[in-house]
This record gives C-alpha cells, sequence and structure tokens, in this order.
C-alpha cells in the first residue's frame, strides 16, 4: 500500500509542480480542461466499456450501491449537524456537505485500488462511483447546493446524469454483458490502450487542480469537521454496512477505501454554478487529499 501511494503522490505531485512552473507557458486551468476532457469524454468511457463487459455483475453490484449511497447520505446528515454546532453560513454549509459526503471514487480512487488490490478492483471502483456517487451527486448533490447557494436556479438538472459519458459506456457494457457478447480482440486492444491513459492523467489532472493561497489557509477552521466526516466517519460507516451485507476479502477493502477517499473534486463546479463557498471548497480538496495519504494506509491496514 505505502509503495503505491507513493507512486500516486509523485503522478500528483507532476501536476502540482506544472501548476507552478507552467512549462512553455502553459497555465494549469488550459492543461487540466484539456486532460480533464480526455478522459472524461474518451479515456474513461473506454475504460469502463473494457471492464463491465465481462465483469461479474450481480448481488454484489448492488451491495456496493448500497453501502456507497448510505455512506454518503450519513456523510452528509452529520455533516449537517456538525454545521449547526459550528453555526456555518449558508454557502459555506453546502460547500462543506459536498466536500464530506462526496468522495473522489474514480480520480484518485481508481488507481489506488488497481495499484492496491490489482486490476480486478477497478470494476468495483467503476461501480462505487457509476451506481451511486456521480447519481447522487448530480441529484442530492444539486439539490444541496441550490439550498444553500446564491442563486435562483430552481430545477434540479437530473438530465445532467444523460450527459455523462461513462454512463452511458456503463449502460452499453451491462447491456453487453448481459447478453454474454463476446469482445472482438481488436476492439479489447483498442480500448485497453485508451484505458491505459485514465490514471496517469487522472492523477496528474488531480495535481494540477490542487492549490493552497492565504484565502485557503483562512478557510482551515470550516474544513477541520469535513476532514474527521470524510476520512474517518464515512469508511467507518461503510465498513459497518459492508460487514452487515456479509462484503468480505478484496471486495470489503475496496468499498471502505473508496469511501476513504478525499473529497471530490468534480464538486466544485457545483461550488462555481450555485453560489457555494468555493475558497473552501477547493481547500477542502487540497487537505483532504494530503491527509488521506495518511488515512489510507490505516483503513487498509484494518480491514
Amino acid at each position: 500500500m505505502f509503495e503505491a501511494l507513493i507512486q500516486m503522490a509523485g503522478l500528483i505531485l507532476c501536476g502540482v509542480a506544472w501548476r507552478y512552473l507552467a512549462p512553455g507557458g502553459q497555465d494549469a486551468k488550459t492543461t487540466r480542461t484539456a486532460l480533464t476532457g480526455l478522459v472524461y469524454y474518451l479515456f474513461l468511457p473506454a475504460l469502463v466499456l473494457l471492464v463491465l463487459w465481462h465483469a461479474p455483475l450481480g448481488t454484489d453490484s448492488l451491495k456496493i450501491s448500497l453501502v456507497a449511497i448510505a455512506g454518503i447520505v450519513l456523510s452528509m446528515l452529520a455533516m449537517s449537524w456538525l454545521c449547526n454546532v459550528c453555526n456555518m453560513d449558508r454557502p459555506t454549509r453546502g460547500a462543506v456537505l459536498l466536500a464530506a459526503a462526496f468522495p473522489n471514487a474514480t480520480y484518485l480512487g481508481l488507481p489506488v485500488l488497481e495499484a492496491t488490490l490489482g486490476k480486478e478492483a477497478r470494476s468495483i471502483a467503476i461501480q462505487y462511483d457509476l451506481f451511486a456517487c456521480t447519481p447522487l451527486l448530480l441529484t442530492l448533490g444539486v439539490w444541496v447546493a441550490m439550498r444553500y447557494g446564491n442563486t435562483t436556479q430552481t430545477k434540479i438538472g437530473i438530465d445532467s446524469l444523460l450527459k455523462v459519458p461513462a454512463l452511458w459506456a456503463a449502460a452499453l457494457a451491462m447491456a453487453l454483458n448481459g447478453l454474454e457478447a463476446p469482445m472482438p480482440e481488436g476492439l479489447r486492444t483498442w480500448l485497453q490502450t485508451l484505458a491505459n491513459g485514465v490514471v496517469p492523467l487522472m492523477l496528474i489532472s488531480l495535481g494540477l487542480s490542487l492549490t493552497i493561497s492565504r484565502a485557503h489557509l483562512g478557510a482551515m477552521r470550516s474544513i477541520f469537521p469535513v476532514l474527521g466526516v470524510k476520512l474517518i466517519f464515512m469508511p467507518a460507516v461503510v465498513l459497518a454496512i459492508s460487514t452487515l451485507l456479509g462484503m468480505q476479502g478484496m471486495l470489503q477493502q475496496a468499498v471502505v477505501l473508496e469511501a476513504a477517499m478525499p473529497s471530490m473534486v468534480l464538486a466544485l463546479v457545483l461550488c462555481d454554478r450555485y453560489g457555494l463557498n468555493s475558497v473552501v471548497y477547493a481547500a477542502a480538496v487540497t487537505v483532504s487529499t494530503a491527509c488521506s495519504f495518511l488515512t489510507l494506509g490505516l483503513w487498509f491496514g484494518m480491514v
């Protein structure tokens, strides 16, 4: 686990270094947009299709979704209680609710699971995200952002789910899986070539997203509760529920590690769009990512 995390950290630091060095005059935002666009629209859908086409989908898939949903909902409720205790303003409250509830299940979770548990764990990471985290982010997450943000928008963006390429790839893969259709060898090679770019590009783009400014340092008081809920409470909840559901071995290790991932980068888009406290959210992503390299090892050793 330690060696895998070191490798992950090395790729993330490449993105951090790029942010400050800007080689060739290419700034971090432009580079990150290009990399995430490639991953989002091409490489990740290819990986999803490759992995889920022949993945074992059944009772375990339902269990993965259940523990993920339970972890997200219960963490959001716990964070809501802490917000009342800390008397946070509404934009900050919305930001920390999202930061505490939604893990970086794909951009960091998938590389970590693949490096520590093997390629078989990729399917678990993908199902954890696409069958729970992403749908909840674009429904429950949007509702939270609208409720606490400074916006006049009143429509839940459920139609946003139809615009996620990886979900379309998952639907196609599950259909082919159910039909037990064979995958042509040429197609497998092409998909694998595209899929090979997912992990390094996701980690580098994550590094490009991490930053600490004076404003972020001023937000530290608000994100301490987030760290407790996201890195300790959520994986503990998922560990307990997965045990009750009879999940064991690699399957349980994978879902607990997914729950222990830091705050999701993608939710920063909701903060910007709906007027939440983006400074607090960005700080939560950066600090939780740094701290997770300590807590992930602890959770791996416990499961």
